[in-house]
């Protein structure tokens, strides 16, 4: 990958869509934020995958210190560590049977300055379940 580039695998940018949702990815997935990158993705996947959120170090003096997710009965946020070097992991787990959107949102703070953290990356999460036959 680019230096500079935020792509996770696979993307769609309209997931909802019956077409795309052949392309959702199932069983595991990775998202890697690099400095510099969209401060936006959206990601496609199956119920049941685990995506892997990996957040390179920021180029900026801001740290990441937690991810979120705006329906943990979609996602849930598992797995949260900061590594030395400044890069951060989280492991999004979805629902097994359930579809729905969640927004997973990345936080980021000067350490040094007082005040909350702010949104530094968004991480929109489509679960879309596999279609029946009738």
């Amino acid at each position: 990958m680019e230096p500079g580039t935020s792509t996770p695998t696979p993307t769609l940018a309209n997931p909802s869509s019956s077409a795309s949702a052949g392309a959702c990815a199932a069983g595991h997935a990775e998202v890697t934020v690099a400095p510099g990158g969209a401060p936006g993705q959206r990601l496609c996947v199956r119920p049941g995958t685990v995506v892997s959120l990996i957040l390179e170090p920021r180029s900026d003096d801001k740290r990441w210190v937690a991810v979120h997710s705006s329906a943990p009965v979609l996602v849930v946020t598992s797995g949260w560590r900061v590594e030395g070097d400044g890069s951060a992991r989280a492991a999004l787990r979805c629902a097994g049977t359930r579809g729905g959107t969640a927004e997973v949102t990345a936080l980021a703070k000067a350490p040094d300055v007082a005040g909350a953290a702010r949104v530094a990356f968004t991480l929109e999460v489509s679960v879309v379940p596999h279609t029946t036959e009738r």
